[in-house]
């Protein structure tokens, strides 16, 4: 079970972030999890949305390039040692993790690692195979 992930070219300057936000926030999409990587004068936003879909009309709309892809997102407890389990885990399938990034809900007391692995097909046995639990897309 897959989340999309919505990827986002943009100039590394200032205000920019603002106005991607402003165009997905008056689309009336929420932003569950976000990462930002960034080089001298650019970045990647990953984002994952309420609603794919309107997020990249609304973001092409507002003049940029978003891009769409599968990742998984594992629920771990928010405990200390349970990302390296969850990675010992991973590493024992022989997948490889394209990058993660990780939120927290103080509310369940539960972390979820969002995870990039290309062969998401073979990648979605083998983790769950391993007893990774994942969560799916809600609307």
């Amino acid at each position: 079970m897959t989340i999309k992930q919505i990827a986002v070219f943009m100039e590394n300057k200032p205000g920019t972030m603002s106005k991607v936000t402003e165009a997905l926030g008056n689309s009336g999409i929420d932003v569950r999890a976000a990462s930002l990587a960034d080089t001298q004068d650019f970045g990647i936003l990953r984002m994952i949305v309420t609603d794919t879909e309107k997020a990249v009309k609304s973001l092409s709309d507002a003049g940029y390039v978003a891009s769409v892809c599968d990742v998984f997102a594992a629920e771990v407890p928010d405990l200390p040692g349970a990302m390296t389990e969850l990675m010992k885990k991973v590493a024992s399938t022989g997948l490889n993790v394209e990058y993660m990034y990780a939120f927290v809900s103080p509310e369940t007391k539960k972390a979820y690692i969002v995870l990039r692995i290309k062969d998401t097909e073979n990648a979605e046995k083998a983790l769950i195979d391993k007893g990774i639990k994942l969560i799916g897309e809600t609307k």
